[in-house]
């Protein structure tokens, strides 16, 4: 009789296994963001999977990172420079 052995590359999530594997979404979601109720279905959770998932020794990932510093930053520089404009003209 053969002896069943454990398939050594079954990457299959079971009920049996104690936590999801670590490529799953929402797995590098920060606790507290996963306490005040934030997970990887809504835009704010889904973009701290997101940026977690980064990995800063990958020269890509460390461009996407930036882009992501530029894109959230720039509306702010732009309200700091029209309030600074505004109050000029005061």
């Amino acid at each position: 009789m053969t002896e069943v052995r454990e398939d050594e590359f079954d990457e299959d999530y079971g009920p049996d296994d104690d936590h999801a594997p670590y490529w799953f979404p929402g797995q590098t979601m920060p606790t507290d963001a996963r306490r005040i109720g934030l997970s990887h279905h809504v835009p704010d959770g889904a973009l701290l999977d997101f940026a977690g998932r980064l990995d800063s020794t990958r020269p890509f990932h460390r461009a996407v990172a930036w882009v992501m510093l530029v894109v959230f930053g720039m509306p702010v520089v732009l309200y700091v420079v029209r309030l600074a404009i505004d109050v000029a003209h005061a």
